[in-house]
Order: C-alpha cells, then sequence, then structure tokens
C-alpha cells in the first residue's frame, strides 16, 4: 500500500511593488485603499506618503490582480508592475494601510526621485557587468548593499560593499564617509525590492559620483530575471516567510 504524502500547494500571491509620485491625498486614498483591500481579502502593509506608495501583498490571485487593476484605474499608478512570488500560507497576519512622512525614511528630503530618478540597470546587464568584471565602457564595477546589515548577513551579492548600517538613514553619513572607494568605478545600488537603491543612488549622484545606477527592481527583479548568479544565500523578507531564494521560494 502506498503511504499517503502531502503535497504543498502554493496558491498565496504575494506582491510587491513601490513607486515615487507626488501624492496631494495620501490620507484621503488611505481610506479607499484599505476598504478595497478588506473587501478582496487581502493581508499586508501599503505606505502611503506625499512622496509615494511603498506596498506588500498577499491573498487569493484574482483578488490580488483585481486590486492592482484598481490601482491601475488611477493615472498615478497606471504603470506599476508588481514584483510576484508564490506562498503556501499567507505570510502577512493582518491589512495595513499607514500614512507616513516617507516611504522609506532617509532622513534627507531634498532626495525626492518623483521629480526624476538615477539611471536603473537591467538585472541581465547586472550579470553580464559582474561575469566580466567591468561595464560596458571598461570601468570596474561595484555592487552596493543599501539594506541594514541584518538583512545582508542574510544574502547579499559576492563581494558587495557593506557599510553594515542599521537603518536606512544612516546611508548618507555613511556615503560621505566612504565616497573615495568609489571613486572611478561604476556603482551599482541594491535592496530588496528597488526603494532604497533608488534614494542612494541619487544621492551618490550628488555627492559627485559620475557612474551610479540603481538595480531595476532590486534583488526580487533579479531573482525573477537571472536566478542566483553572483548572490550568495536568500533575500531576507520583512514578512514570515522571512527569506526566499533565488527561484522565489521561502526558506524558512
Amino acid at each position: 500500500m502506498t503511504p499517503y504524502k502531502m503535497t504543498t500547494v502554493n496558491d498565496i500571491l504575494n506582491i510587491s511593488t513601490y513607486k515615487f509620485v507626488d501624492i496631494d491625498d495620501p490620507e484621503g486614498l488611505r481610506e479607499t485603499w484599505l476598504a478595497r483591500a478588506l473587501d478582496e481579502g487581502l493581508k499586508g502593509t501599503i505606505l502611503l506618503a506625499h512622496e509615494g506608495v511603498n506596498l506588500f501583498l498577499a491573498g487569493q490571485a484574482s483578488a490580488v490582480r483585481a486590486f492592482v487593476a484598481f490601482m491601475h484605474q488611477d493615472a498615478r499608478f497606471a504603470d506599476i508592475e508588481p514584483k510576484e512570488s508564490w506562498s503556501s500560507t499567507q505570510p502577512f497576519k493582518r491589512m495595513l494601510v499607514k500614512c507616513k512622512r516617507e516611504i522609506i525614511r532617509m532622513n534627507h528630503p531634498t532626495i525626492r526621485p518623483a521629480g526624476g530618478r538615477a539611471p536603473a540597470v537591467r538585472a541581465e546587464t547586472v550579470k553580464r557587468w559582474l561575469d566580466q568584471g567591468y561595464d560596458d565602457q571598461g570601468r570596474p564595477v561595484v555592487t552596493l548593499d543599501t539594506r541594514n546589515a541584518f538583512e545582508v548577513d542574510a544574502g547579499a551579492f559576492e563581494g558587495a560593499i557593506d557599510w553594515r548600517i542599521t537603518r536606512f538613514g544612516e546611508f548618507p553619513a555613511a556615503a560621505q564617509a566612504h565616497l573615495a572607494e568609489l571613486k572611478g568605478k561604476t556603482v551599482v545600488s541594491y535592496c530588496t525590492g528597488g526603494i532604497r537603491c533608488e534614494k542612494a543612488a541619487i544621492y551618490l549622484q550628488e555627492l559627485g559620483l559620475d557612474s551610479v545606477y540603481q538595480l531595476e527592481g532590486g534583488i526580487l527583479k533579479y531573482f525573477e530575471e537571472v536566478g542566483g548568479a553572483h548572490y550568495q544565500g536568500d533575500c531576507f523578507v520583512f514578512d514570515e516567510r522571512v527569506g526566499l531564494a533565488p527561484d522565489l521560494s521561502a526558506t524558512h
């Protein structure tokens, strides 16, 4: 007699996305989006600020995609393309929509990506640069991790620069202290999903670096498009999955 074998069904769709865009009415948007998310039975966190939106949601695929379609009805968010992964369980405990001063706190109000973002480089290009060790102009390439130290410890690009910051608000001071080590190189800043490295790249440009890029979509988009090449370990995520492997499966 063949023993019964349980199978894991990954039927919970997880999405993450952000956009820097001017929002005049984050409080009004909060009420509307919270009501719609609850109607769809979703759980997760949405952060709204005058500078934009940052969200992490999970639920049945049809419900998640219905919420994304609802967002797309607003011209400010019509081009949002969330990153997707799947899990067998709901990784969030509740549905929260919060209004904040910044969707990712840097404590540097002059950095406003909605007014013009730093150049972005796609995963395929980053992989090719790391394969060869230099960019298309022959400049040496370095990756700069803009995440907190404990996130880096879970996994990072091989040889990445890590300033051991404990919160993103420390990044500007760390950048000023270590600027000399970045000069003459092509710097690819990266983070989990793109939001921190976008602000970081703009700040590094303001400090005078002339070859700075952000990794488009962060580590999660890199995993989705090219897998784990040049990356060691997992990608820490702020939900009950804790970490994601290069195939975007939960590791905890």
